[in-house]
């Protein structure tokens, strides 16, 4: 239980000893990650927001079938190399690492640009989606700040009548994507960035950013295979796999994270063999990595990781970084921090300027929105669940449910745990409720609604998860009390969590209502736990992450 009084202690009260034991540059993470402003976004901004949200977006709208995929319904990237060369060819102009995968780019992405802004290189990113406003999605320099809105306005301005002339000449079928991923690699040009990290958005053979060139790529990276947009690229983890190696250039050097299945495997080591590209592979068995165990510092759990590289392979890296602190919780971060690392090690091979203590720096400083993001003892008041030790993961695969399961398992291994969930229509969600009820015991579960990328086309009704969660409980043997069942159908929540404790039986409830689901999960939680501390998991979409945070700064 003591790992739960200290994770009570607020973030901000220990500014000095958290400056002091790991870096000022996590100190400006810390203290700004809730520092964006939608409203000021939407007024500064306005312009742009209005040109954007007239354009297709597939975040809205869910990707077509075989969308990324070389096929006469695929992505047109003639469309994008054509935008990018009325606006002067500006991805010519630096050096990048693309990052593709169905899991962990993100993570990757922001490891690495960590590690790289460590060493002093100035960096710019280019991630999707973004949480609170469009402007996490590029950042520029060497503290990895979000682009200023003076600086996306200006540009926009600066660029609007080359816009409207692609507009024109494409017939109106420029995308959202396409323009914004035209806009941060022009952003990057003109700050003259010293190397770029990219992630594809969908894919990666058909996708806007894979328009970077063997010249213009440093290194590939292709960080997990799994099954998430499976009708848009092709119906098969093969031809997943097929699409994601899209992004192996001639001769540049790829590293794979994994692990992979053999036959996935092979599949990504023949396109390398055929572009004559180096492969390191991060899962390889001549590496090693492990947890040793979860720690608190400045009320925030952090893993400490053992991060051991030998490659003799193609490329021949070796370091050794024994007692890493990740902030990023679970195997699957420490992986991806493993990934980032071979990526740092390949660039290093490559002459780039990149230490040993600069790559533990960098992973010890990473943090993303909505990864692994404990909200502090005050924040979880202003969001009605006070005394609860609230966490935010956007897990939304059921790749991703099990790694946060696991991640739950590992980091509190005695407490009652609460789920609010909220996803997309075009998510696996009788797999995604599997790991989760498997994953070990939870207390009850909440289904809600999100909007979608701000729309609700996307958003799958609070309804229609409760079913799946209902069969998944069927499927697992698990007897769940819900009010679906004639039996229970005339009680209140309190009334079940009274029946609930006669047999520890999980509660299953539906609210459209986000609010609604954080007050029904609140009464769970105190009818379950009572006095003992208890967790509510906030989860499914980046996007139900991103109400949380709204909340949060409206009552900040």
């Amino acid at each position: 239980m003591k790992l739960f009084q200290h994770l009570r202690q607020p973030i901000l009260t220990h500014r000095k000893r958290l400056t002091s034991s790991i870096g000022v540059g996590l100190l400006r993470n810390v203290v700004s990650r809730r520092g964006f402003c939608a409203s000021s976004d939407n007024s500064e901004l306005k312009d742009l927001m209005e040109y954007m949200n007239s354009l297709k977006n597939y975040e809205k709208s869910g990707v077509p079938k075989d969308a990324g995929t070389d096929s006469e319904d695929g992505f047109d990237l003639g469309r994008m190399r054509r935008l990018l060369e009325l606006l002067g060819n500006p991805h010519s102009k630096f050096k990048a690492v693309h990052i593709a995968g169905t899991k962990g780019k993100g993570s990757t992405a922001a490891f690495l640009s960590s590690i790289l802004r460590a060493e002093g290189h100035s960096v710019g990113c280019y991630t999707s989606p973004h949480i609170q406003t469009i402007r996490e999605r590029i950042s520029l320099g060497r503290f990895g700040e979000p682009v200023s809105a003076k600086a996306l306005r200006s540009l926009f301005h600066r660029i609007k009548k080359i816009l409207d002339r692609a507009m024109e000449v494409e017939n109106g079928r420029m995308s959202h994507f396409e323009v914004l991923t035209a806009m941060a690699f022009t952003l990057f040009a003109q700050e003259d960035v010293g190397i770029a990290v990219i992630e594809a958005g969908l894919g990666g053979a058909r996708d806007a950013t894979n328009v970077i060139c063997s010249s213009g790529l440093a290194t590939s990276v292709i960080t997990t295979i799994g099954e998430e947009h499976l009708a848009a690229l092709g119906g098969s983890l093969e031809s997943i796999a097929t699409a994601k190696s899209g992004i192996i250039k001639h001769g540049c050097p790829v590293v794979l994270g994994g692990p992979f299945l053999p036959h996935i495997e092979h599949i990504l080591r023949d396109k390398a063999f055929l572009m004559s590209s180096p492969v390191v592979l991060a899962s390889d068995a001549g590496n090693r990595s492990k947890i040793n165990g979860i720690s608190m510092l400045n009320g925030r759990p952090f893993q400490s990781c053992d991060i051991v590289i030998r490659v003799e392979r193609d490329f021949k890296l070796f370091i050794e970084l024994l007692d890493v602190k990740l902030y990023m919780l679970g195997t699957h971060q420490l992986q991806n921090a493993v990934t980032a690392t071979c990526a740092a090690l390949c660039l290093r091979n490559l002459g780039w300027r990149i230490s040993d203590e600069c790559i533990r720096t960098g992973l010890q400083q990473t943090h993303l929105l909505g990864r692994s993001q404990f909200l502090t003892p005050k924040e979880a008041q202003a969001i009605g669940l006070s005394g609860a030790t609230i966490l935010l993961d956007g897990a939304h695969t059921k790749e991703s449910a099990r790694a946060l399961m696991e991640t739950i398992k590992m980091t509190f291994p005695e407490v009652g745990l609460t789920l609010v969930v909220a996803m997309a229509s075009d998510k696996d969600h009788l797999g995604f409720a599997r790991e989760c009820l498997s994953g070990g015991h939870v207390d009850g579960v909440v289904l809600t609604e999100a909007s979608i990328a701000g729309s609700k086309y996307r958003t799958t009704a609070a309804s229609l998860l409760r079913n799946c969660w209902i069969q998944a409980s069927k499927e697992l043997g698990i007897d769940v009390l819900h009010d679906e069942k004639s039996e229970h159908q005339d009680l209140s929540v309190d009334q079940l969590i009274c029946l609930s404790k006669l047999g520890n039986k999980p509660i299953l409830a539906a609210e459209a209502s986000f609010q609604a689901s954080l007050n029904t999960a609140n009464q769970i939680l105190r009818g379950r736990t009572g006095d003992r501390l208890g967790i509510v998991v906030i989860t499914g979409s980046l996007h139900v992450v991103s109400l949380v945070l709204a909340t949060l700064h409206h009552h900040g």
